[in-house]
């Protein structure tokens, strides 16, 4: 295993004076590669804004974050961005699919992004909707797909350039016991086989048997933290 994720001592508020809050206080923690880490706790403790940061998309107010060894605090926007692009898959509660391009364009998009021709970019797109059985939707809009099969698109898609860090959030907020379960088995599949670092954001005690480690938070900090099977 390898330390991929450090936070030392993050903080994150927002407002100013007497409207300020205080999200996320003095969070210590790190998450390595090949495990499965869930983020637990209740709506409003902090979960969201500590992905965000750890996702790059937010920056912190205090404290230190590293990810593959690299201080993201000394890194530009630009620089940022492009990390994020080349190392960080992110799969949104929302999957952010668009419906005027197919199932396999969907998917393709981060290599397009990152400036590959569309025919190569396809050609992986398809390997990967092996990986995740939806080959043969790969021509139509993903709005025709159930939310399981949307969840497994925007899984693939958050795979495309390989990144090895891979942040859910809620993955299962949406979907039946049994969709939830094979969402979560592909999930620790890709943490295990690929030793991807993978970090999921849930309110589901269902899936914590999916998980090698939790994290509980509440009130901005972080108050448990240990093996799921334990």
């Amino acid at each position: 295993m390898q330390k991929t994720i450090e936070c030392k001592g993050i903080q994150k508020s927002y407002g100013t004076g007497d409207n300020r809050v205080e999200v996320l206080k003095d969070i210590n923690l790190e998450i390595f590669s090949g495990n499965l880490t869930l983020l637990v706790g209740p709506s409003g403790s902090g979960k969201t804004t500590l992905i965000s940061i750890i996702a790059t998309i937010l920056s912190a107010e205090g404290g230190d974050l590293f990810l593959l060894e690299r201080d993201v605090g000394k890194m530009s926007e630009k620089e940022k961005a492009f990390f994020r692009r080349d190392h960080i898959g992110m799969v949104f509660q929302s999957f952010f699919l668009i419906p005027t391009l197919t199932v396999a364009e969907n998917m393709a998009l981060p290599l397009i992004v990152k400036g590959f021709d569309e025919e190569p970019a396809i050609e992986k797109a398809m390997l990967f909707l092996d990986k995740v059985h939806l080959r043969e939707k790969a021509h139509i809009s993903p709005a025709s797909l159930s939310k399981g099969q949307q969840q497994r698109v925007a899984i693939g898609r958050a795979l495309m350039n390989d990144a090895p860090i891979v942040i859910c959030d809620e993955p299962t907020s949406s979907l039946d016991h049994h969709t939830g379960f094979e969402i979560m088995e592909l999930l620790h599949a890709i943490a295990k086989e690929q030793n991807k670092t993978v970090v999921v954001v849930t309110h589901d005690p269902r899936i914590f048997p999916y998980g090698d480690r939790v994290v509980e938070m509440c009130d901005g900090e972080i108050i448990l933290t240990g093996k799921c099977h334990e």
